[in-house]
């Protein structure tokens, strides 16, 4: 039976309101990272080429991107549960058309389509799982939320390899029809209509903000591959940003209509956190990018096999939410960042001594002490950012901090491959000065394959051998790079402030 918005919220609706939510979140967060292992069986579909094919990535990226930051202002206009039901609907229909799509340029339109839909449920149901729980539980709720958030972009290799190696591309799309259906049925169920009023919104500062944020974001996707400011475009689009975010930011700083409230960060939580939020992003997807290239494109692995090898860091993600979710009420939210944070940067260190015979078991143990520790990072990142705000800042409050961990994500992701690349590449040239004849290692290596240097399959052995212990050290460089984005977090802990007391109260049902 559907609740009606003046009932009183009862302990079962608020679960069942947290399902709804999570649910959603899953679903729009699991599509930016599932299609990443179906791309090569998606080229010869679409006739598309490897440069062409990272669109079906970027376009859902920049759509997102661009629709967050007006997450706030349609809930206020609108209300909650109307914006979130047209979201998921429309996400639904979005990812049918992709699954029908026949050329790449349908694909591209209907990925902007799916981005555009989806880019809402994020931050409206992190405000919603805020305004739900009351304090004493907001841990709690962060970490049902946290769920959705985390274990999507970690699963979506894992379930993506498997869909696609078992029932083939189209159903990485389809498979959001049945969980959108119960989805919708859910938040019609359960899920309470906020109050709406006839909000205005300084439209020409959006027109700025998604211009400047849109640029933002292909540049940081498409950087890498056409060589940073050797590219005429990618120059443009670091031009066209900068000064429509700097534009936007002088223009609507203290205005009340503003379509984000950039005012809200003079609170030191929600600020800190939004910047914290922004770095753990930088380290999170980064690691998820790297990962399945390193076992899928460097150790062989097939694409279910690699997502089988990532899932047991997706488990442990969820394990690290349980332990703050049960202990966030008796210690102080920051010093679960800082274990968090120190967990995280060990686990990922322990990638930098990966080589090419490593087996599985050291694969999964760093993952699984990696995710334990983001799972206890961002559950009490997301209490603090809204511990001292009022309740009616949650909606734009959501969108400022959503923002910055997709725009973190996408630094992330862009660093990581940059470093990667030019690793390889640096690499590649400087242990090929050792293929020489006068190199006494390669002549024992000669002489224990019984080739000789001038055989021609020796010298195809050797460049084979060569790519790939180069493009070893790139992806050491690369993990070397992710470990310090999680250290330099660390004195920015004692940035937030903590709650009177230390911790939250007496631990309360929800």
């Amino acid at each position: 039976m559907a609740l009606s918005d003046a009932e009183p919220i009862t302990t079962a609706s608020k679960v069942l309101t947290a399902i709804a939510v999570l649910l959603a979140v899953m679903m729009v967060i699991l599509d930016m990272t599932v299609v990443n292992v179906a791309l090569p069986h998606m080229m010869g579909a679409l006739g598309a080429t490897p440069d062409q094919i990272t669109w079906v990535l970027t376009s859902y990226i920049v759509a997102e991107a661009v629709i967050i930051p007006t997450s706030g202002f349609f809930a206020e206009r609108f209300g909650r549960k109307r914006v979130i039901l047209f979201s998921v609907a429309g996400f639904v229909v979005a990812s049918m058309l992709c699954g029908q799509a026949t050329s790449l340029a349908e694909m591209v339109l209907f990925r902007l389509l799916q981005g555009a839909f989806g880019a809402s449920v994020v931050p409206l149901s992190q405000a919603i799982m805020v305004d739900t729980f009351e304090a004493k539980n907001r841990g709690k709720a962060m970490a049902i939320w946290g769920i959705g958030i985390l274990l999507g972009p970690i699963m979506g290799p894992t379930v993506g390899g498997f869909i696609t190696d078992h029932l083939g591309w189209q159903w990485v799309f389809y498979i959001n029809v049945p969980i959108g259906i119960i989805n919708l049925a859910l938040i019609i169920a359960y899920l309470k209509q906020t109050p709406t009023s006839a909000a205005s919104a300084d439209w020409v500062g959006a027109l700025l903000l998604a211009t400047g944020v849109g640029c933002l974001q292909m540049l940081l996707d498409r950087g890498n591959g056409d060589g940073w400011l050797e590219s005429n475009f990618i120059v443009a689009l670091i031009i066209i940003s900068a000064a429509c975010l700097t534009a936007f930011a002088i223009r609507s700083f203290k205005r009340p209509d503003a379509i984000l409230r950039l005012d809200l960060l003079k609170d030191h939580n929600l600020a800190t956190a939004t910047f914290m939020i922004m770095a753990f992003g930088v380290g999170m997807l980064s690691t998820i990018a790297l990962q399945p290239l390193f076992l899928e494109h460097l150790l062989g692995y097939p694409a279910s096999t690699a997502g089988l090898v990532m899932a047991p860091r997706g488990i442990a993600v969820a394990f690290g939410m349980v332990f703050v979710a049960t202990t966030i009420e008796r210690f102080e939210p920051r010093w679960l960042v800082l274990i968090g944070l120190s967990l995280a940067a060990a686990g990922t260190y322990a990638t930098t001594w990966y080589n090419l015979d490593v087996d599985k078991f050291w694969i999964i143990a760093p993952g699984v002490v990696q995710g334990l520790g983001m799972g206890m990072i961002f559950v009490p990142l997301s209490t603090l950012a809204y511990q001292t705000l009022p309740k009616e800042a949650s909606d734009q409050a959501a969108g400022i901090f959503n923002l910055a961990r997709t725009i973190g994500g996408s630094i992330g992701i862009a660093i990581a491959a940059t470093v990667l690349t030019r690793a390889s590449h640096a690499n590649w040239q400087s242990l090929g000065a050792g293929i020489n004849p006068y190199n006494p290692a390669m002549a024992s290596w000669l002489d224990h394959t019984g080739l000789d240097i001038s055989d021609p399959h020796a010298m195809q052995m050797l460049g084979f051998e060569l790519s790939r212990q180069a493009t070893m050290i790139g992806f050491i460089e690369a993990f070397g790079f992710v470990t310090l984005s999680f250290l330099v977090l660390i004195p920015l802990v004692l940035l937030l402030r903590p709650q009177p007391g230390g911790g939250s109260g007496t631990a309360a049902p929800f």
